[in-house]
């Protein structure tokens, strides 16, 4: 059986670090929303448990892929001698702070529990996907959600679903990278619900990015300037940065403006996860 599956990108609406567990985790504050720019991927049962990955994307190695680390982690779980060939078109650009490998690593999880008739919940595919990625979760649950702990305490959120333009400047940032920097704010006060839906929020990665990337730091002012003065974000560690829009007209206008140094995707904020509202 062969079918497809959506793996939707994430945007970070804020991102706080609040301290750094004894295991080197960090703790940190933040909401994820979902944006209509996916990842596709297809699955075929094998009778025997290989997993085999298939796609043009070469920029990280097959066993290191999400894909296969979440698949082989579901075998793990369920004890399952199934196996699986998956193949994946990436969309969402590396590197750019989107969740695309996360994501595609949680579509992995519940199409194969499909697949393979594990039933398991939705719980126990998260429990499994933490272990993958901390990002993971949010992409099973697929909720917009008020995100804590290590990002895997989840509470649901309903924030407006505006239109984005979401600007991918040519440059792919580590995430390991800025976790490990001494200047990183890991001390941050928490905050309530309340403070973001006040907009008493940042990115404390937007800062240390921007002084090492010019590039995001000219997408960040590029956006700014041209978009009303409306404030452009940074999502996750980055690179990509975006702002809303009050139409989709308006954000492809933007778009069309872009310095062909920028990519730029017009997308629609979703609060329920497209994985869900597609496959077949």
């Amino acid at each position: 059986m062969t079918t497809n599956w959506l793996a939707p990108a994430k945007i970070n609406l804020f991102l706080h670090v609040t301290g750094r567990r004894s295991d080197g985790y960090h703790t940190l504050q933040t909401v994820y929303q979902f944006i209509n720019l996916c990842d596709v991927l297809q699955f075929s049962v094998r009778e025997d448990n290989d997993v085999q990955l298939i796609s043009k994307f070469d920029e990280v190695p097959p066993e290191d892929n999400l894909v296969i680390k979440a698949a082989r982690a579901l075998q793990a779980q369920s004890g399952t001698r199934s196996g699986a060939d998956i193949t994946l078109t990436k969309s969402i650009p590396t590197g750019g702070g989107l969740g695309g490998g996360s994501s595609d690593a949680a579509t992995t999880l519940v199409a194969l529990n499909e697949f393979w008739r594990l039933g398991l919940s939705i719980k126990e595919l998260a429990e499994i996907g933490v272990s993958v990625s901390a990002d993971v979760p949010v992409f099973v649950y697929g909720q917009a959600s008020w995100a804590e702990g290590i990002g895997d305490k989840l509470t649901p959120v309903a924030p407006k679903e505006p239109w984005y333009l979401v600007v991918c400047p040519q440059v792919q940032i580590s995430t390991a990278a800025l976790f490990n920097l001494p200047e990183l704010t890991r001390n941050t006060s928490p905050i309530t619900i309340r403070d973001f839906m006040d907009g008493r929020t940042t990115n404390v990665f937007e800062p240390i990015v921007v002084a090492r990337y010019p590039q995001v730091r000219a997408a960040l002012e590029w956006l700014s300037h041209n978009n009303r003065g409306q404030r452009a974000k940074m999502s996750g560690t980055g690179s990509c940065v975006f702002t809303p829009c009050e139409t989709e007209e308006e954000a492809q206008a933007l778009n069309e403006k872009l310095p062909e140094s920028m990519t730029g995707y017009v997308v629609k904020g979703h609060n329920a996860s497209p994985l869900y509202d597609f496959s077949g």
